[in-house]
């Protein structure tokens, strides 16, 4: 029901992207899992381990994009918030998530997979990974970015 749910929304946005085509795709949990992910970092925390695979879209123009986020075990990101309005469906891994300016562990909610989270548009919001590695697939209109509500958070070296 995950990956049809995701797909479904790619589709949906697609349509209304004339420019940018979808290409076909079938991956499997395992692949998802496995599948390699890049080095790019917009839209995402910014932290070292934390990557991407972008499935459809570019997440730094205008329009529709889908991205794979894989996060490492244990790994905590503290409130920061992104331009656009994003959706987001928990694939696998112990994710937790809260909305505020400030990472508070009370606020998280556990999200097992087949969870699935809004990140509206300049709210803040923070989670942790559990014991295993995270994947999560976040869809938005982009352009997207990442925005720390305390600077002294980001990652250094952040571009964004």
């Amino acid at each position: 029901m995950l990956k049809t749910l995701s797909v479904l929304s790619v589709l949906i946005a697609s349509a209304a992207v004339a420019s940018t085509r979808l290409h076909e795709m079938r991956l499997t949990p395992a692949e998802v899992r496995t599948e390699s992910f890049g080095g790019s970092q917009l839209g995402t925390s910014g932290l070292a381990g934390v990557q991407t695979r972008v499935l459809f879209g570019d997440p730094g123009r205008t329009g529709f994009y889908a991205i794979l986020l894989y996060v490492p075990a244990h790994t905590t990101i503290q409130a920061h918030s992104h331009r656009d309005d994003r959706m987001a469906t928990v694939i696998s891994g112990d994710w937790s998530f809260g909305y505020g300016e400030h990472f508070d562990e009370a606020a998280l909610k556990h999200l097992p997979p087949g969870s699935v989270c809004s990140e509206p548009g300049g709210r803040h919001h923070f989670a942790r990974a559990g014991d295993d590695p995270v994947v999560v697939q976040i869809s938005g209109l982009g352009p997207t970015d990442t925005r720390y509500f305390d600077p002294a958070n980001a990652p250094k070296g952040r571009s964004e």
